[in-house]
């Protein structure tokens, strides 16, 4: 049960982190954005930030073997990297349309997984 919590908050923090970091690209389509300075958008984003660390500073704790969940620190990190990386890509694929997804992606993709099998490999 914590290892599905884990996962689910990690993922709920890599989506509001990811409309964090790039949601301010597709915000600048709109007009009244366009006005604002990089200061607001600074400050705008870091605001959608703060709800990444609600989700992500809990996913850490219950999903920590130290502290009765079932992941070691490594594959706590693997595991949020593997996330960001599916949330990227689908909040890519769905607005950013002039993005295209390649071979080379796919690839890329295939390693971030093997590289979780190997670190939960006992």
């Amino acid at each position: 049960m914590k290892g599905l919590l884990t996962i689910g908050l990690l993922v709920l923090s890599n989506t509001f982190m990811t409309f964090a970091w790039y949601g301010h690209l597709k915000f600048a389509e709109m007009k009244w954005f366009n006005k604002l300075g990089l200061v607001a958008i600074i400050l705008i984003s870091w605001g959608i930030a703060l709800f990444e660390y609600f989700f992500q500073v809990p996913a850490n704790r219950y999903g920590f073997k130290e502290n009765g969940g079932p992941f070691t620190l490594w594959q706590l990190k693997v595991l949020q990297e593997v996330i960001t990386l599916i949330v990227f890509s689908i909040f890519t694929i769905l607005l950013f349309r002039n993005e295209s997804f390649r071979w080379n992606h796919l690839v890329g993709f295939i390693f971030l997984v093997l590289a979780v099998y190997f670190i939960f490999k006992k």
